[in-house]
């Protein structure tokens, strides 16, 4: 801990009081950079001054303390807990510099709450793992460094320090799934099983180190599996029907989409990769599309976006890499190994899309730009997408692919280049 970044997401609630205290206090013999940042999610008449007393607080311990007002979008089919969740930690994931540390103020009773939400949820081993103490976040990392003490120590340990804390009025409204588990469920477990937050813990530290296990043996498997960014379907069909959806749920999350509900993962484990072998099956759900090609799976993040219907300009020599306005790349990289020769390319060019019947100029012949995209296995909603580098009217490259004879180099040349797509997410696989 020792130098460290330190940044505190602070509350003025008596959980996060008594993290920003301790740190306070220890931050000069552990010579640590501490400040903290309180997020006013504006849902409360008194959200003004809460956000105020929040800073008086801090400026006594002397630590910097930024107010982050956010605004919570009203969506439908999200709790209004899980919006404001969501704008607080994009929030505080914005303000983290580089290598710095998030200190979040979770609490042993927090964790269990978190376990009996996500076991009425139905989840699975990943939220059945609940909270983990250090995660991965934004530019640095998200630590939880309080759960293995309950509330009433902290209050505890407030009260001996002589710190007053602020209530939230918020906390008592029972139409918030964690405040009716608060108030109404924890107390007569704890009634009955007075250790329940301790032993709730140590059962999700177990079965996060099961998920663990489980991701390290999928990832050995996705090792076999994966082709570039999409999925080898005969290895997946060879698999259990229970390894099936655990790997595809894998897969899915490895890249960053949501995963499907249990109906939808039937479909895909089930009779989405049974379809026949020239099926394009779709298969969507929020935040996600999968298509079929191949025998390969590709994951998107939606539906392909049309491509611009006017040519675009590049003049390569001011810029190397262009932005396509569907969220594509494309960049002329220096190589020396490349298949450009950068001295035979024309200083202006153009990039076109498909229209249909292009072809492409080459010593034997003139050969259809269609058996080059089928050649090269490319998924049929990415070939409309797919830039077309031309000079004037000619096609003397398709990125990663093909270019024309005349600008091959040759031998001896030394100035070399070579055309990189990058797809768009909604396509990319």
């Amino acid at each position: 801990m020792s130098g460290a970044r330190l940044c505190v997401a602070y509350s003025g609630g008596a959980d996060s009081t008594a993290l920003l205290c301790a740190l306070a206090g220890l931050r000069r013999r552990q010579r640590c950079a501490l400040r903290a940042v309180h997020v006013n999610h504006g849902l409360q008449a008194g959200a003004g001054a809460w956000a105020e007393a929040a800073a008086q607080q801090a400026r006594a311990w002397g630590v910097p303390l930024e107010v982050v007002d956010v605004v919570v979008p009203r969506e439908r089919g999200v709790s209004l807990e899980a919006a404001a969740r969501a704008a607080r930690y994009a929030a505080l994931a914005a303000r983290l510099a580089p290598g710095e540390w998030l200190l979040t103020a979770h609490n042993q009773d927090d964790q269990l709450e978190t376990i009996l939400l996500q076991l009425v949820r139905g989840s699975g081993l990943r939220g059945l793992a609940a909270m983990p103490e250090r995660v991965p976040f934004g530019a640095g990392l998200l630590l939880r460094p309080l759960l293995p003490w309950s509330r009433a120590e902290l209050q505890r340990y407030l009260e001996a320090e002589g710190v007053r804390w602020l209530e939230d009025p918020s906390n008592r409204d029972e139409r918030f799934d964690r405040n009716y588990l608060r108030s109404r469920v924890v107390p007569a477990l704890r009634e009955r099983w007075p250790a329940v937050a301790a032993t709730a813990s140590r059962s999700a530290r177990h079965v996060a180190a099961a998920q663990a296990q489980l991701a390290a043996g999928l990832d050995r498997l996705l090792d076999v599996a994966l082709d570039g960014p999409a999925l080898k379907l005969a290895v997946v069909r060879r698999q259990p029907p229970a390894v099936r959806r655990a790997l595809l749920r894998h897969w899915l999350l490895r890249q960053g989409y949501p995963s499907p509900d249990e109906r939808r993962l039937e479909e895909l484990a089930g009779r989405f990769l049974q379809a026949r072998a020239d099926a394009q099956p779709v298969l969507r759900w929020e935040g996600c599309e999968l298509r079929r090609h191949d025998d390969r799976l590709y994951a998107a993040a939606g539906p392909p976006a049309l491509p611009p219907g006017v040519p675009l300009r590049w003049p390569w020599r001011a810029r190397r890499a262009l932005a396509l306005p569907d969220g594509a790349q494309l960049r002329l990289l220096d190589d020396r190994h490349g298949d450009v020769a950068l001295a035979r390319l024309e200083p202006r060019l153009q990039l076109r899309f498909r229209a249909g019947g292009e072809r492409l100029a080459g010593p034997g012949g003139r050969r259809a730009l269609k058996d080059l995209l089928q050649q090269a296995r490319l998924a049929p909603w990415q070939r409309p997408l797919l830039p077309l580098v031309c000079a004037g009217e000619e096609i003397v490259a398709v990125p990663g692919l093909w270019v024309a004879p005349r600008l091959r180099p040759g031998p001896g040349e030394q100035r070399r280049a070579r055309f990189v797509w990058t797809p768009p997410r909604a396509v990319a696989g």
